[in-house]
């Protein structure tokens, strides 16, 4: 089963995953489709707030980060981790429960980053927004390191996060039962 989208002029046919007896999400995943990354990345910037710099969370979020950086020239953007690694200078922890992953998760961001961050507007970026748990964690994390939020924005908005208004996306990600007909 897939779901075909059509997301920054692009068409692409989403496979249709398991989560639960009763609940089926189309994976989207930009890894490796640059083509995709490039145009979402281009569409979101003209919808972009005003902000000092992007944050975003490991891992399918990275492309899209990094693409929104290299189109507006920027120098740097925050990539929060799903482990503290050795080069850290210390870490500013938080929580996630993602839909698409069965255990906790916890997200790091450098003490060094969040120095930079300090009364700057960090704009949260990422792939996918359903349950909105990794956004909060990102939240949470800029909130610690003193920064403003910017905004939100996603390629996708799915389940409720379609309902937010304070997430900027492109396009909706309906939910699936377990036949492939979208949820009502």
């Amino acid at each position: 089963m897939v779901y075909r989208i059509k997301v920054a002029g692009l068409e692409r046919d989403l496979p249709i995953c398991k989560v639960n007896d009763q609940l089926y999400i189309a994976g989207f995943v930009i890894f490796g489709d640059q083509e995709l990354t490039v145009a979402c990345a281009r569409e979101l910037l003209k919808k972009a707030p005003e902000y000092d710099y992007i944050i975003t969370a490991e891992a399918k979020g990275i492309p899209l980060g990094h693409e929104m950086a290299r189109q507006t020239n920027a120098s740097k953007y925050f990539l929060a981790r799903k482990a503290p690694k050795l080069y850290m200078t210390g870490v500013f922890e938080s929580t996630v429960h993602s839909i698409t992953t069965a255990n906790e998760q916890h997200l790091y961001l450098d003490i060094a980053d969040a120095e930079l961050m300090k009364g700057k507007r960090i704009l949260i970026v990422d792939d996918v927004i359903s349950t909105g748990e990794s956004l909060a964690a990102l939240e949470a994390l800029v909130t610690k390191a003193g920064g403003v939020i910017a905004g939100r924005m996603t390629i996708l908005a799915e389940g409720d996060a379609q309902n937010r208004d304070d997430i900027i996306y492109l396009e909706k990600l309906p939910l699936f039962n377990p036949d492939g007909t979208i949820k009502a």
